[in-house]
């Protein structure tokens, strides 16, 4: 039949649908509000990223920005590969300046890898959205058929075809990829969180090993001495042998304990340069006080600030949504989607245009989804009970950790007000007595043991009375350069 008048308005439907598609790939994932505004699972055309986004994306390159802006060659171990330079954003230039701890953490926030790494997953799904909203693409091709009627080349022609997706089901695959990034977004919080944490623990760890190598330094000027004033009173025949034999052995034991402490003084300060980024940066004095002065901690308080502002519980939350998108979306698969073709083609027999229309739809008579819906919904069950999971296992880290400060900071208090005065002064009066001959040997080298053994107690429990707030005050997250801290 004659239909040319009625073939090419329907082509160019077709296409300019296909133009409208083109159009969404501008598109960009709504705030949390406009997600699905519509059931019917069609998103509003968003000019750019949500805001949520675009503050993120602002955030990460202001702190690059900030680190490397006034950029200045540091002092690097000799033999070591070239790494990047950096810059001391505020101090003067300089080896004989002392580093800030707000200076490490925009060094580690710009330099860490493990932060990157989070923000280039969120980058990723955000790249995941964009193609889950995509409709397939149309279809052409050629068409034949009576070739050889009375000697001629029969009815020649073309056809366009094109799939159109119902149900919402792309606005829904895109609502459920949006919960993935928000997802990833905390993820990438608690990765920043956790380079704080590793950053301020291996802060506080290198200067507290200062403070052990000056303690045993002392210990060692002290041995020394005794030693002297033991071989003069041996001389004197006011001591035996026994006693000189003494205080040797405490002053190779002071030795000892001097190497350990220089090594791990060491440690310390490679382990703080690895969570800095920046592993080929020389030791440089840190600026830092140890004392404790900081407002008690009390548990109510930390539980109820854990539990509103723990990135593992948003993590968790973010699950939950996504399930019940992902449940929506399994609903949606029932719809069927409608595929329609129309062809045109010239018969050379009658020298007439002919079209065609074709419409295709499934019927959902077996298949309506039934596993993936029961699969949905079983999802939506195991995020339920994951949040409540989290919410405990917040709860049993913090119990541990808030042990480990109450008795760190009843330890501290204890040493520092009252034991650690008495052996001094004790210590001070068995020298004073020992070198005056009044004082055995015994007498002085229990009370020097006393004394440093007290030192060094009063520096593990301000080890570990930082350890355990800095834990609590950076959410329970650590151990930023491990992978699998959140499943």
């Amino acid at each position: 039949m004659k239909v040319s008048r009625l073939a090419i308005p329907i082509v160019l439907c077709l296409l300019t649908g296909c133009q409208s598609v083109r159009q969404t790939e501008r598109s960009r994932p709504a705030p949390d509000g406009e997600r699905l505004a519509q059931r019917d699972g069609h998103l509003p055309i968003q000019s750019g990223w949500p805001d949520q986004l675009q503050t993120q994306h602002a955030s990460w390159q202001s702190a690059n920005d900030a680190v490397t802006s006034n950029v200045r060659s540091a002092t690097f171990i000799e033999g070591d590969p070239p790494a990047p330079a950096f810059d001391i954003r505020g101090l003067p230039a300089g080896d004989d300046y002392p580093l800030t701890l707000e200076w490490l953490q925009e060094t580690a926030l710009a330099s860490q890898p493990a932060i990157a790494q989070a923000a280039a997953e969120v980058a990723a799904l955000q790249g995941k959205w964009m193609q889950a909203g995509l409709a397939p693409n149309p279809s052409i091709g050629y068409l034949g058929g009576e070739m050889g009627d009375v000697g001629t080349a029969g009815q020649q022609g073309g056809f366009v075809r094109q799939q159109f997706i119902t149900g919402g089901k792309l606005g829904l695959s895109r609502a459920v990829i949006c919960e993935e990034i928000l997802r990833a977004e905390q993820r990438l919080a608690a990765q920043q969180q956790r380079v704080l944490t590793d950053v301020n623990t291996a802060f506080y760890d290198v200067l507290l090993a200062q403070r052990t190598l000056e303690v045993a330094g002392e210990l060692v000027v002290i041995s020394d001495q005794a030693v002297e004033t033991s071989q003069q009173l041996l001389d004197a025949k006011e001591i035996p042998l026994v006693g000189l034999l003494q205080t040797q052995v405490v002053a190779h034991n002071a030795q000892i304990v001097k190497r350990r402490a220089e090594n791990a003084n060491t440690a310390a300060w490679r382990r703080l340069t690895s969570v800095l980024g920046q592993p080929h940066m020389l030791p440089r004095r840190l600026d830092g006080e140890l004392e404790w002065i900081a407002n008690e901690l009390h548990w109510k308080e930390q539980l109820e600030r854990l539990l509103a502002e723990s990135p593992e519980i948003a993590i968790a939350a973010s699950e939950l949504s996504r399930a019940r998108w992902a449940l929506d979306r399994a609903h949606a698969e029932v719809v069927p989607d409608l595929s329609v073709q129309v062809a045109v083609q010239h018969g050379n027999v009658t020298d007439d245009t002919l079209a065609s229309v074709q419409v295709q739809l499934p019927i959902p008579l077996w298949n309506k989804n039934q596993g993936g819906i029961e699969q949905a919904l079983s999802e939506i069950t195991a995020a339920e009970r994951n949040i409540d999971r989290v919410e405990l296992d917040l709860r049993q880290r913090l119990a541990s950790a808030f042990q480990r400060y109450s008795d760190a900071r009843y330890q501290v208090a204890e040493i520092s007000e009252e034991i650690l005065p008495l052996a001094k002064e004790t210590f001070e009066l068995v020298t004073q007595g020992f070198e005056q001959g009044e004082v055995g040997y015994l007498d002085l080298l229990t009370a020097q043991r006393t004394f440093f053994q007290t030192s060094l107690s009063h520096i593990d429990a301000l080890r570990e009375l930082w350890r355990a707030a800095i834990r609590i005050d950076g959410l329970l997250l650590d151990g930023s350069l491990s992978r699998g801290q959140e499943p």
